[in-house]
């Protein structure tokens, strides 16, 4: 039975209730589509707020996040290369400081398996969890107010004791890669990630292709301030452009 559009879109949004991140050609196949109408209906219900589209597929809005326990059934297999990828960059490091978020988590446990005899310093304990199968990785939680759908301490404690610190490498997340710098979706959060950017001689973000092009409220750094973007999907246009100018090294996962 031919479904109208009206119905074939709101399919789509309970879809993605189900599953927060699907290809074009698994959304096709599930509602006997062609995958070009599929591609056009994400393209108009990306006009309406109502998704993103992502390489290949489509997410629902993320204005505002998920939770981060969420954001870790989402991307496993891009965010474990990307971390192999972040880690082949901070090998030399010995003090580092590790932003919270999802893809954060996967660099922090591929450093457990591969790096000894560093110092860490991070608001999240999913990072801190993680690296706690190490005995020789040394971990510094720092203090704040706890943001539950996060799992990390923010506010004023938080950054300010940051400022007794120094670090080899700060690695971070992204809610969004946008051609003016990454952003997250929240301002706590983002506020941490400037300090510790501050704070660290060189600074990676790690983050999957669902963040390219995309912008949320806390933009966190210019990317004159971003030594090495790793990610899964090449990005283009004027991202691609201002990361260039601004001497970005993009690592392709």
């Amino acid at each position: 039975m031919k479904r109208s559009k009206a119905a074939r879109q709101s399919q789509i949004l309970t879809e993605l209730n189900g599953m927060p991140s699907l290809r074009v050609a698994e959304l096709a196949r599930r509602l006997t589509v062609s995958t070009e109408t599929i591609r056009r209906d994400l393209d108009e219900m990306t006009e309406q707020g109502l998704l993103n589209r992502t390489y290949g597929g489509a997410i629902r809005s993320l204005s505002t996040e998920p939770s981060v326990s969420e954001r870790h059934t989402l991307f496993i297999a891009e965010r474990e290369r990307i971390a192999k990828a972040t880690v082949q960059l901070i090998r030399d490091g010995h003090t580092l400081m590790i932003g919270s978020g999802s893809t954060t988590v996967h660099v922090a446990r591929r450093i457990a398996v591969e790096m000894k005899n560093i110092t860490v310093i991070t608001h999240s304990f999913g990072v801190a969890t993680v690296l706690a199968i190490n005995p020789t990785i040394k971990v510094l939680m720092l203090p704040g107010d706890y943001h539950s759908t996060e799992g990390a301490t923010v506010g004023v404690h938080t950054v300010s004791f940051l400022n007794g610190f120094y670090a080899d490498y700060t690695i971070l997340g992204a809610s969004g890669l946008a051609p003016d710098g990454p952003s997250d979706a929240l301002i706590e959060c983002a506020a941490v990630y400037s300090a510790m950017i501050m704070r660290a001689a060189k600074t990676v973000v790690a983050a999957d292709h669902s963040k390219l092009d995309r912008i949320f409220p806390a933009r966190y750094a210019p990317w004159l301030q971003i030594g090495h973007v790793v990610t899964d999907a090449a990005p283009q246009g004027a991202l691609r452009t201002n990361l260039e100018q601004s001497g970005v090294k993009t690592v392709i996962a």
